[in-house]
């Protein structure tokens, strides 16, 4: 089982990565924030970006800073399929996947005003928000030395491949195409 992490900063192209990791290579998929507005909805909470943040924190600090990836990681290992763990957010998260074996991941980024339009357009219920609460998300999101809080930066450092988004959706997965040779055939 081939285990890709996908991280990177808000609005950069991460789902874009899925989609066509998922559609186009039979990877199955396991998103941290599906797991996060589960969770949300059973508490009652708002669902919004900052409870998201809020909860992620909370069970990181209970269980330990892999604890979100961990479960994903537990259904994922059941299907025994190659799949995607998104949003990888701390490096306790990448430590302990690398631990398990055959993981590679995977860092989005772009230029910051044309992310931010990218959440405006896919108006999902987490990104109605104003650009200067956007630049506040993604900078209280971007370092810490709390190793149970996100920490976007360390991760993003960490990545095996950091894919650019500025361009087209094609020049984007002509650049995942050019890194999965490796990431399926390590040795060659």
């Amino acid at each position: 089982m081939l285990i890709i992490g996908i991280t990177g900063t808000l609005g950069a192209g991460k789902g874009t990565v899925v989609e066509y990791l998922t559609k186009e290579r039979g990877f199955d998929h396991y998103s941290v924030r599906a797991y996060l507005l589960e969770e949300i909805k059973l508490r009652g909470m708002a669902e919004n970006r900052d409870s998201m943040f809020n909860l992620a924190n909370e069970l990181r600090a209970q269980h330990g800073p892999s604890y979100v990836t961990d479960q994903l990681y537990l259904k994922a290992a059941e299907s025994g399929n190659n799949c995607i763990i998104e949003s990888i957010r701390t490096p306790g998260e990448i430590v302990s996947l690398r631990e398990k074996g055959n993981f590679f991941l995977f860092a989005v980024d772009a230029d910051p005003q044309l992310r931010y339009k990218r959440i405006v357009e896919r108006q999902s219920e987490t990104d109605r928000i104003s650009l200067a609460t956007f630049i506040e998300n993604e900078s209280r999101e971007m370092n810490t030395s709390d190793p149970n809080r996100q920490n976007l930066k360390a991760c993003i450092q960490e990545a095996d491949f950091v894919f650019n988004n500025d361009g087209t959706r094609e020049e984007l997965f002509s650049a995942v195409e050019k890194a999965l040779p490796v990431v399926t055939h390590p040795k060659l």
